[in-house]
Formats: structure tokens, sequence, C-alpha cells
């Protein structure tokens, strides 16, 4: 089995002891992501920013993988507000319109009060076939 771990440079990783990716047997498991801009270090106050965000640093990770966000095959949405959800679904469409993966979506409370979504996806990575 070849485990491979990816950051995306949030300090987060190293203080919770996590990763923002573990890829697997092309398998790719993004840990829940918010909306932080961890270029900046901070949040955006709309729920739809932060989905875009949070969709942002997912796709880096799975570009770093190997794959592309048509590769998700699971999506978890965790929102402490369960009204904010429509909010992101135009955003949503954008990113997986025609890829269309199972989801489900969960009203809890997260870390910081200011966060108002955190996604967590599974993809599968298939290689490229070889030449004939």
């Amino acid at each position: 089995m070849t485990r491979t771990l990816i950051s995306s440079g949030s300090p987060f990783e190293e203080k919770i002891a996590y990763s923002r990716a573990v890829v697997v047997d092309g398998w790719v498991f993004v840990s829940g992501t918010t909306g932080y801009d961890y270029a900046t270090m901070t949040m955006p106050d709309d729920v739809a920013d932060q989905c875009r965000n949070a969709l942002s640093t997912i796709a880096k990770a799975v570009a770093e993988a190997g794959g592309q966000m048509s590769d998700v095959v699971q999506v978890r949405y965790i929102l402490p507000d369960g009204a904010d959800f429509e909010a992101c679904w135009p955003v949503l469409q954008e990113v997986f319109g025609a890829v269309r993966p199972a989801a489900t979506m969960i009203e809890a409370r997260l870390l910081d009060p200011a966060m108002k979504i955190e996604i967590e996806v599974t993809a599968k990575i298939t290689p490229p076939a070889a030449p004939a």
C-alpha cells in the first residue's frame, strides 16, 4: 500500500496532527476544509465565499494527488446553520454540476464561530490508460 500525505500549508495541520489529504491506492481522502484563504490566513464573512475558498483548497489537494474535481465521488458539507447551505448551491453547481458526487449535508458546530462551512471529499483517481 502506497500512502502519500498532502499539505495545504495550513498551520492547523501540524497543530492538530492531520494532513489536508491522504492518497492511498488511487483514493484521495481530503480532510474537512473550511473557507480560509491560506495565503492571507483570512476568511470571508459570506458563506458562499467560504465555500468557494474551501473548494479551491480542496481542488489544489486533489490536483497534487494527480486528480481533478471531476474525480470526486463523495462530498460532505458541514454547516453550523443549515439554512446557509442554499447560498452555496450556485458555487457547488459550478464545481460539481456535471460530476454529481454522492453528497451529505450535516448541521453541526464548527471549531471557530466565524466558520460557516466545512467540506470533505473523497476522490478516486484512475491512472491513464497505457498507449496501445
